[in-house]
């Protein structure tokens, strides 16, 4: 009976180390450990820039990818019509 509780308190240590490292390493933990360092203005206001920018980039990204994807999309709804669009393209070429 007691082995049994000591193997279950060595398995629960066991996971509780990599959990209380990750836990430390989080950038709350940072914060909490270090105090309340205060951030300067022209810090805030750079990370924000840097952050809009970013935002904007991945907006653009993500409207390509979008039409990417119904454009892939179309052609595969019709393929009848991909094979109409390219024998026309071929006749009208001299």
């Amino acid at each position: 009976m007691f082995w049994a509780i000591g193997v279950f308190l060595l398995l629960l240590i066991a996971l509780l180390i990599p959990i209380l490292a990750i836990v430390i390493d989080s950038p709350i933990a940072r914060n909490v450990f270090r105090g309340s360092d205060e951030i300067k203005g022209e810090d805030l206001l750079g990370r924000i820039q840097s952050l809009e920018s970013d935002v904007e980039q991945l907006a653009r990204a993500l409207d390509a990818q979008r039409e990417e994807t119904q454009f892939v999309q179309r052609l595969l709804e019709n393929p009848d019509r991909r094979d109409s669009a390219a024998e026309e393209s071929h006749r009208s070429e001299p």
